[in-house]
């Protein structure tokens, strides 16, 4: 029996733990520095930054799918970034994966949302053969760039007091 549900407080362990999952699924264990202090303090602190669906089958944990809300200035509506949506490998097949981006899909037309998206590793074949068949489309148009580290905290510093 599968099991969609908003993530409570005691449920931060265990998302770490599927993060940790994830980024090992990934090959990018290396780059995951997820700790519960942080994670807690940005789902359920002064200041949410992100939202959590947990998937529970037969009572046990089996995935997770952790999004936020962002906003498209041409379409004049927030959307929903998936950023992360992880399932136990053992329990692929069952639904899971297909279960969690319908309550998040829903979630997106509840809260009026003009799009959901979401990023894919480029080698992730099974992922991207899942999301197509669901009728996702990639924007091959697209190059997503990033700032982290060094290069965040240098661009960062150069912003003077009124921002310029």
């Amino acid at each position: 029996m599968l099991t969609i549900r908003s993530a409570t407080p005691a449920d931060v362990p265990l998302v770490v733990s599927l993060i940790e999952d994830l980024a090992e699924y990934e090959k990018l264990r290396n780059e995951c520095v997820a700790t519960e202090e942080a994670l807690h303090e940005h789902l359920f602190g002064e200041r949410r930054f992100a939202e959590v669906l947990v998937a529970e089958w037969n009572g046990g944990p089996a995935g997770f799918a952790l999004f936020f809300h962002n906003y498209s200035t041409f379409l004049t509506k927030p959307g929903i970034y998936l950023e992360d949506l992880y399932v136990r490998p053992e329990l692929r097949a069952n639904g899971i994966g297909k279960a969690l981006l319908t309550r998040l899909a829903a979630l997106a037309v509840e809260r009026g949302c003009g799009r959901l998206e979401w990023s894919v590793l480029k080698w992730n074949a099974p992922a991207i053969g899942f999301y197509e068949r669901l009728g996702a489309v990639p924007l091959s148009e697209w190059q997503v760039y990033r700032l982290t580290g060094e290069a965040l905290a240098a661009l960062g510093a150069r912003s003077g007091p009124a921002g310029g």
